[in-house]
């Protein structure tokens, strides 16, 4: 088994609806984004899958909520709360769909802080 690892980051605020703390209301993170890709196979010039491409797709994805109000944004702007585990699969669902089908996501982690990361992977 191959296994990729890229890193990437965005800003954006969201407030948690429902919770009972200092997160419902507006605040912001610096999220950091990881993933990780695995794959049996390498291409016909030993690449698994390539990091560039690995990052420029996830980028595509977090892109829509850099320097954003996250509960603006489908589809974190009805019900579904803008939490980093919430957050974490949608990217993986995202990202999924993007990918190679011999390529498969092993997690996408989501961190807040220094301190606090979730993690999502089927």
């Amino acid at each position: 088994m191959y296994i990729v690892t890229i890193q990437t980051e965005f800003s954006a605020a969201h407030i948690i609806r429902g919770y009972n703390g200092p997160c419902s209301r507006l605040h912001g993170h610096n999220w950091k984004v990881t993933v990780e890709a695995k794959t049996d196979v390498l291409d016909t010039i030993g690449m698994s899958v390539d990091f560039y491409v690995l990052q420029k797709k996830t980028e595509e994805i977090v892109s829509k909520f850099d320097h954003r109000d996250m509960n603006s944004i489908p589809p974190f702007d009805k019900e579904l709360n803008p939490t980093s585990e919430n957050i974490a699969r949608y990217i993986y669902d995202e990202l999924k769909k993007l990918l190679p089908p011999q390529v498969k996501l092993s997690f996408v982690a989501i961190g807040e802080t220094g301190q606090y990361t979730a993690k999502y992977s089927e």
